[in-house]
């Protein structure tokens, strides 16, 4: 009579739990928290406060943390109450998330933002604010008095171009000087980058407009410039091809052909990895669509991260096919600070409460209880993510 097993076989690891690298960024899974603006600087000076601390510590479990969007010069801003990385006060206050963040054993990484004409003139101080050409990107900008439509932007002339590339490389170093693990580069319809690529917006003749290869040029100018303070590959680049944003972002053939000739160029930086916001999901609670990551699998060989529409059977899914390295989530991490434990466990998911997504408090922020501490919250839609 064979002998019995004295212990059960074991179980196997989900892929959303397995290690993987990023580059030079080593993950203890392949669950990303994604950035999601919650505008919680409302102190002055847009410095990130305890608030942020508490926020960020609560989601250490997360493989990787990516932040909100975050300001890289007072020139960038266009969303009320969204902390910077471009003053001293900023970086001191970043450095306290940071370091509780990594008491706790996670990882964390700052994105960079600058909205360009997706901004508005009560941003500031009644000026316009700047984009590649004077063309109204019609979309809506948060300001202190509520959404408002944007208008026609001023043309950046070249110094504009030079001092943004610049404020993007301070930043970057303002990253490591606060004890960030890398940054990622925000690069979603409407806002700044895109809206060089987009021949709707941008109508210059220089060396910044005019054809394919010229309108990324900015983009990948900035690239190069976020990654000259760091050592290897910590530098993320986040695109959104699927992303339409009113009628000037539509998402048609010439579009999703500049991005796959900007994701050839982006193959040859030494990028920590590529971020990708997937088509939205249609009907709500339907799984992604995984083929549309496939196209840009081939265009790019390093690590990359999906997002958009994602739960835990279709992340593990679309990891066991091969098409991601790892998979980020927006808004299950807003009600469920304990995820990854959620994900491991089997567990079902709270939703987040939209009425306190960007109400400044810690209300909706910081108060979601872990899994088995309390009642699941129903709520509904998801804050903005950057």
């Amino acid at each position: 009579m064979p002998a019995l097993p004295t212990t059960a076989p074991a179980t196997p690891v989900q892929p959303l739990l397995r290690p993987v690298a990023l580059g030079d960024l080593r993950l203890p899974n392949r669950v990303v928290m994604a950035p999601l603006t919650r505008a919680r600087a409302a102190a002055a000076g847009l410095v990130p406060t305890a608030l942020h601390a508490a926020y960020y510590a609560q989601r250490a479990g997360a493989g990787l943390i990516i932040t909100e969007g975050t300001w890289v010069d007072e020139e960038a801003i266009g969303f009320v109450h969204v902390p910077g990385i471009h003053s001293d006060a900023q970086v001191a206050g970043w450095r306290r998330v940071t370091e509780l963040v990594h008491a706790l054993g996670g990882r964390i990484v700052v994105q960079l933002w600058h909205t360009g004409a997706a901004s508005h003139p009560d941003h500031h101080g009644g000026r316009p604010p700047a984009g590649p050409s004077a063309v109204d990107p019609r979309v809506r900008s948060f300001t202190p008095g509520g959404f408002k439509a944007t208008v026609t932007p001023r043309e950046m002339t070249a110094a504009d171009i030079a001092a943004t590339v610049a404020a993007f490389r301070a930043a970057s170093a303002n990253a490591r000087r606060a004890g960030f693990d890398g940054v990622e580069i925000g690069a979603l319809p409407p806002f700044l980058l895109t809206q060089f690529l987009n021949p709707r917006l941008n109508r210059r003749t220089d060396a910044y407009g005019g054809d394919r290869v010229r309108r990324r040029r900015l983009l990948l100018e900035t690239v190069d410039a976020v990654c000259e303070p760091w050592a290897g590959r910590r530098v993320g680049v986040r695109l959104g091809p699927h992303l339409a944003s009113g009628d000037r972002f539509p998402v048609d053939a010439e579009s999703l052909a500049d991005h796959e000739a900007l994701v050839a160029e982006l193959d040859a930086r030494p990028l920590a990895y590529l971020h990708l916001r997937g088509p939205d999901v249609s009907p709500a609670g339907a799984s992604p669509a995984l083929g549309a990551f496939a196209r840009w699998r081939r265009r790019f060989r390093g690590p990359l991260l999906v997002n958009n529409g994602f739960d835990r059977e279709s992340g593990n899914a679309v990891l066991d096919a091969g098409l991601a390295d790892a998979v980020s989530y927006g808004t299950h991490f807003v009600a469920n600070p304990d995820l990854v434990t959620r994900f491991a466990l089997g567990q079902g998911l709270a939703a987040g409460d939209a009425a306190t997504f960007y109400t400044g408090g810690a209300e909706g922020y910081v108060d979601y209880p872990l899994s088995g501490t309390g009642p699941a919250v129903t709520r509904d839609a998801p804050p903005a993510a950057r």
